[in-house]
């Protein structure tokens, strides 16, 4: 088992999970965060701690893209540690459907 981010965190960008991450596998994009499944030691901190709830475990049912998704940007994406302010607009974002069609980013963000 691995966990996943998942759509909702597109825009939204909140970083608390990072902070916690105790083996810093976490990745940033421009707009979005995700995880490095080979790294995620399934410890389950990150979750809770997402405002959005953007986090999930991989054995909830239909999140195979969200894993394909995470793993391939993992590779590419520069690594955070650190916890950033969220977009100044992210609770406005949060719970908006079809993000991942209309807003995903594949530029990377900037890392530590």
């Amino acid at each position: 088992m691995t966990y996943v981010v998942t759509d909702n965190c597109i825009k939204c960008k909140y970083m608390d999970c990072v902070e916690v991450c105790p083996v810093d596998c976490f990745y940033e994009g421009e707009n979005m965060l995700v995880i490095h499944p080979d790294e995620c030691i399934d410890c389950g901190v990150c979750e809770p701690e997402c405002p959005a709830e953007a986090i999930k475990p991989d054995t909830e049912p239909n999140l195979e893209s969200w894993l394909k998704l995470n793993a391939d940007y993992a590779k590419s994406w520069p690594n955070i540690t650190q916890k950033k302010d969220a977009p100044g607009d992210a609770k406005e974002w949060d719970g908006v459907t079809g993000k991942l069609e209309a807003h995903f980013s594949a530029n990377p963000g900037t890392g530590d």
